[in-house]
């Protein structure tokens, strides 16, 4: 079975964010970056769906070049090739404008399937592989928590994570887009003879050109959302601490909620 997996390259949440001089984003100077979690979770379980299958992984990530030290660990790691989306006219692009380059440079292949992260640690849109699956014309599932194959590959059976602890038994054709949600697999590191032949393993570069696609259709251009500025969230005054014994502390709290937060 033949899997693609789409990966993005974040900034590191652990890291000290600043402000960039424009307002419109983080300063990306200096920051460390990595991959995006639930896109490791879908990484290992492409892997994991291509041992069993005798198939291949081919990973994708749209972005500059530092895209390409992920993409190479996604090759250590055991995908067998990746193609990096490198052209300015994809920057700056929202869920729609990422999705329709993305959905471009995977249908020059044929893939049983496609697994994307749930959502991205930055911007956060979790619609990025909807969308995916809306070009491509195929079935999509989000949230996905676990992934059973049929016997003749031309199905599956995908469990997924609802609200209130509940989850959902799909059973789809494929080709489809799977979403995939952290946790649920435990992700592999790399090996030193994984990282040694993914210095062997071939990085494919495209353009917008080389996919059929006009700079006005991807990046900021063939975008529906704007960042206008980001900014950290303003300090509150403080916390209040109630003292006294339980029964008294309980009773304080509530008077407040009425009276002044009014919430109750």
């Amino acid at each position: 079975m033949k899997v693609a997996v789409c990966m993005k390259q974040v900034p590191d949440t652990e890291a000290r964010l600043r402000v960039a001089a424009d307002g419109k984003w983080v300063d990306e100077e200096d920051l460390p970056f990595v991959v995006n979690e639930s896109d490791g979770y879908a990484l290992e379980e492409a892997l994991q769906i291509a041992e069993r299958t005798e198939g291949e992984v081919v990973v994708f990530s749209l972005g500059p070049a530092r895209v390409r030290e992920s993409l190479r660990k996604g090759l250590a790691l055991g995908a067998s090739r990746a193609v990096h989306l490198d052209d300015a006219a994809f920057a700056g692009g929202d869920a729609v404008a990422t999705a329709r380059a993305l959905a471009a440079a995977i249908a020059r292949d044929e893939f049983d399937l496609v697994l994307t992260g749930s959502q991205s640690d930055d911007h956060g849109y979790a619609s990025t592989g909807s969308l995916l699956a809306g070009h491509l014309g195929w079935p999509h599932v989000w949230l996905v928590m676990g992934v059973e194959l049929d016997s003749e590959g031309g199905k599956a059976k995908v469990v997924r994570e609802m609200e209130s602890g509940l989850n959902e038994l799909l059973e789809i054709e494929l080709p489809a887009v799977l979403e995939i949600q952290a946790g649920i697999n435990h992700p592999r590191y790399a090996s030193l003879r994984g990282i040694m032949q993914a210095k062997k393993k071939e990085i494919a570069s495209t353009t917008a050109a080389e996919l059929g696609l006009d700079v006005t259709e991807v990046g900021l251009e063939g975008s529906f959302i704007e960042v206008v500025s980001v900014a950290f969230p303003d300090s509150g005054s403080g916390a209040e601490m109630i003292g006294g014994d339980p029964e008294s502390a309980a009773r304080s709290l509530v008077e407040k909620l009425q009276r002044e937060a009014r919430v109750l």
